[in-house]
């Protein structure tokens, strides 16, 4: 079984494209609606989803950092930095990810990319 992705607002769409191109399942905000969220709601739209959220945003590994300290659960968070990250490296590392990963796997974690 293979997790579906939640993409934040602001992932490049060459990521998300290069993600269905390989076979990953994935939400944007954007098409769920959830574009305008602030990031907690963003998160737990993600997690009511039981998909890990994949960001590119420092606040949001704030967010995720507060719900861990707190014991508040989410789905996940998946975090790469804007501008040290590849968009090549992070669709095959997300792709890894998601092809290998069950959903309690990344459960109240953040995974950081590129590997």
């Amino acid at each position: 079984m293979s997790l579906t992705l939640y993409m934040d607002v602001h992932v490049p769409r060459a990521i998300t494209n290069g993600l269905r191109r390989r076979g990953v399942q994935v939400i944007t905000a954007q098409e769920d609606g959830s574009a305008e969220l602030d990031d907690p709601p963003l998160l737990d739209r993600a997690t009511e989803l039981a998909c890990p959220l994949y960001t590119q945003d420092d606040d949001l590994l704030a967010e995720a950092h507060r719900r861990q300290t707190e014991g508040e659960m989410f789905a996940g968070v998946i975090y790469s930095h804007q501008l040290r990250s590849p968009v090549g490296k992070c669709v095959n590392d997300l792709e890894l990810i998601a092809k290998t990963f069950e959903p309690d796997d990344l459960k109240d974690r953040v995974e950081f990319i590129p590997f």
